[in-house]
């Protein structure tokens, strides 16, 4: 009796005993499978998977993923329409941490072994937090093409390796941030003030302008950023999001710090920058991180503590002076939260009585060091004249 006659796919031994595979796609093309079979039925159960994707709407051109890694995830980049900083940070990611490995790779040839293999080797080479930052880029182009039907799965499938863990950043007494501003001097002594009692951004305090000062209700409206990229270039542009954009009360001891700045630092022009160098150009990160550097070795601050740092003492500060959660995000800028917090409300009025809380304290302290200061003072002499 001759042999039925398949429905789906047709299978044929090879000379050399094994069996080959094919069937006509939904696409009309012909398509072999990937490999021989040692078996007949080894054969028809491959083609019975590929049925069944087809019958159910799963069926995936199996060459779709014959994609190179390396150009997909740079045209990947420059399609997602990013943030100058982004992009810049997303291209040294894959760059330094990404192309070693996949750059020569197709995406169909990304599995989770290879993944989980490239992980081990990156922690064991840098920070888990450049690691956690690299994974979570990897894992959203191989989304986007598992979303384009390149991929069927994406095979970023680690628990938890996006996420990052970095330690509690450090914070400055309020004794340390005056010697910080006294130690960077007076031009950029309000730079310091505005980061640690605001808190503003560097790049929020970059495209500040002599029209967002306020030296009536004693603050700065914030909004714009301009970050700099490893280029040195500057790029004007919006706010981290749309919280960023906002009028930053500060403490009423800082009123005389702004009044002097705009009249001795500030571009003279009415819309003029409202920090610029000694030779009256925009200010250079590169520049100010040498001043910070050797501002905060002079007041015996860690190496680490960044000039970012001063943000979290800011937020500090704020928490202890009497501001809630939804008062902190206002100050900072910061969007997060939204849902938790949105029947409560931060208005200016009330950023002005957080304003004034920092003041209180920033002030009381100040008071008490100059006390100590001084009944240890008098004790020395007492101590000298017995």
């Amino acid at each position: 009796m001759a042999a039925k006659k398949r429905a789906f796919g047709r299978i044929r031994k090879l000379p050399s005993g094994r069996f080959q595979a094919r069937y006509l796609g939904p696409d009309g093309l012909d398509r072999p499978a990937p490999h021989t079979f040692a078996t007949k039925k080894d054969a028809d159960d491959w083609l019975a998977e590929r049925q069944s994707e087809v019958r159910a709407g799963r069926w995936r051109d199996p060459d779709a993923g014959a994609v190179n890694f390396g150009e997909y995830a740079v045209r990947w980049i420059e399609e997602r329409g990013l943030a100058p900083t982004t992009a810049e940070l997303y291209r040294r990611l894959l760059r330094i941490h990404l192309l070693p490995t996949f750059e020569a790779v197709n995406l169909d040839e990304i599995t989770p072994p290879s993944v989980r293999t490239w992980r081990a080797e990156r922690l064991a080479a840098t920070g888990a937090t450049t690691v956690a930052k690299a994974y979570r880029l990897l894992k959203a182009i191989l989304q986007t093409a598992a979303d384009d039907e390149l991929i069927h799965r994406n095979p970023c499938r680690i628990r938890g390796a996006g996420k990052e863990s970095a330690p509690e950043r450090p914070i400055a007494t309020v004794a340390q941030v005056d010697a910080l501003a006294d130690a960077m001097g007076p031009r950029w002594r309000l730079m310091v003030y505005l980061a640690a009692f605001g808190p503003a951004r560097p790049e929020e305090q970059a495209a500040l302008r002599r029209l967002d000062v306020d030296t009536e209700d004693v603050g700065v409206w914030i909004r714009s950023a301009e970050p700099e990229l490893a280029t040195g270039r500057r790029v004007p542009g919006d706010t981290k999001s749309d919280a960023g954009r906002r009028f930053l009360a500060l403490p009423e001891f800082m009123r005389k710090d702004l009044v002097r700045h705009l009249a001795w630092y500030a571009e003279k022009k009415p819309n003029g920058l409202l920090f610029v160098g000694e030779k009256g150009a925009p200010f250079r990160r590169s520049t100010f991180g040498r001043k910070w550097r050797r501002a905060r070795a002079k007041v015996g601050l860690p190496d680490d503590f960044r000039f970012y740092d001063l943000r979290h003492t800011g937020h500090t500060l704020s928490t202890r002076s009497g501001a809630t959660l939804k008062d902190t995000m206002v100050r900072a800028g910061q969007s997060s939260e939204r849902a938790a917090l949105i029947y409560q409300h931060s208005d200016r009025e009330r950023q002005k009585e957080v304003a004034a809380g920092i003041d209180a304290r920033v002030q009381n302290e100040r008071r008490r060091a100059a006390e100590k200061a001084a009944a240890e003072e008098s004790g020395t002499q007492r101590a000298r004249h017995n």
